[in-house]
């Protein structure tokens, strides 16, 4: 992982509240922030295809053990359904809340996840990357993204979180499992604007989905699929939201920092080419994404190199790498979170042994 310029301190200088003003007035002179609507038309009906080929697929096959191929590439296709879904949630699509509200809740329909509870927990990212207790992307159970979260944990969660740094990829197979499970406590807890919607479509996938899959395979063969189709998507999604910002500075509700330095400091960008524009559907660009969240996918490329040229002229930190360096990054910090665990409880042990009978 590397950076463009030596790290700011913590605190705002002086004027630096203008910074942001000046690269949005770069970004829209160069059109950036212009809506794509044949891209994602395109994009849109392609993702569509591919998914009702995939199932067609499955379809054909029939009761064999091929069709686990067949659950690689539904994960595959899920994941990027699911993207389509993140653009419409930062409303990239569409020119009015109403219309991407109305794609990302069917998007979010066809793979099993609710969109407003997602959008919701998203903005709360947003607004506070990597902010301890305000931030949902860091306040994960079996994880420690600090030494007072991890001092906070007791018994087996304590046990995870001393280590979290293996377990963190095989965990990433939950993680599939766990959006349909948030999506459906989300729905039961009400509050969503378009709840009633969203508790149908996702009844209607859970129903459809297992009455296909059972109806295909034997039983047998249709546990392992849901397995291996449910742990690849979760997988996945988690590989391409996980180089985005942890093992990058944490900040506390107190400190302050103004908007730019707040998204750039706390977020990472992952090098490559349009290959893993495709694989991570733009998240890669975390840095220009969460300085302009609206900006639709096809542009972040061209603002990447505007907004890294501007940070270095400003001095500010702008954390890229390749994703695999990315990915060792992760563990490092983590495994260094949890060998203070690890520490901290062999000497509470040996402080125990000494004391006198």
């Amino acid at each position: 992982m590397t950076t463009a310029a030596a790290p700011v301190p913590h605190m705002p200088g002086p004027g630096r509240g203008s910074d942001y003003a000046d690269l949005l007035r770069i970004v829209r002179q160069a059109g950036l922030l212009a809506r794509r609507p044949t891209h994602y038309a395109v994009k849109g009906s392609m993702t569509l295809l591919a998914f009702a080929g995939v199932w067609v697929v499955f379809a054909w096959l029939g009761d064999t053990w091929w069709q686990l191929f067949v659950a690689a590439a539904l994960a595959v296709v899920y994941t990027q359904v699911a993207f389509l879904g993140h653009d419409a949630g930062h409303r990239q699509i569409l020119r009015t809340r109403r219309a991407n509200d109305a794609v990302g809740i069917g998007l979010g329909g066809l793979v099993g996840m609710s969109f407003g509870w997602w959008v919701g927990k998203h903005n709360r990212h947003h607004a506070n990357p990597n902010v301890e207790g305000a931030d949902p992307d860091i306040d994960i159970a079996p994880l420690a993204f600090t030494p007072a979260q991890g001092r906070a944990t007791q018994g087996f969660l304590r046990w995870m979180a001393k280590h979290q740094a293996s377990l963190f990829f095989p965990l990433l197979f939950l993680e599939g499992f766990d959006l349909h499970w948030s999506g459906i406590k989300a729905v039961r807890r009400g509050g969503l604007r378009a709840r009633w919607v969203e508790a149908t479509l996702l009844t209607a996938h859970i129903v459809v989905y297992l009455a296909a899959v059972f109806l295909v395979l034997s039983p047998g063969k249709a546990v392992v699929f849901i397995v291996v189709h449910q742990g690849l998507w979760g997988f996945y999604m988690g590989c391409s939201f996980a180089p985005n910002h942890k093992g990058m500075l944490i900040l506390s509700a107190a400190e302050e920092l103004d908007f730019l330095r707040r998204q750039v400091l706390t977020s990472h960008d992952v090098l490559g080419g349009r290959g893993v524009d495709f694989a991570l559907g733009g998240l890669n660009f975390q840095i220009e994404h969460h300085l302009f969240p609206s900006m639709p996918r096809p542009t972040l490329r061209r603002a990447q190199p505007l907004v890294q040229a501007f940070c270095a002229e400003r001095g500010i930190s702008y954390s890229h790498g390749g994703l695999l360096p990315s990915y060792g990054h992760i563990l490092r910090y983590l495994d260094e979170i949890g060998a203070s665990l690890r520490g901290e409880d062999a000497l509470l042990r040996a402080r125990r042994r000494q004391r006198p009978a």
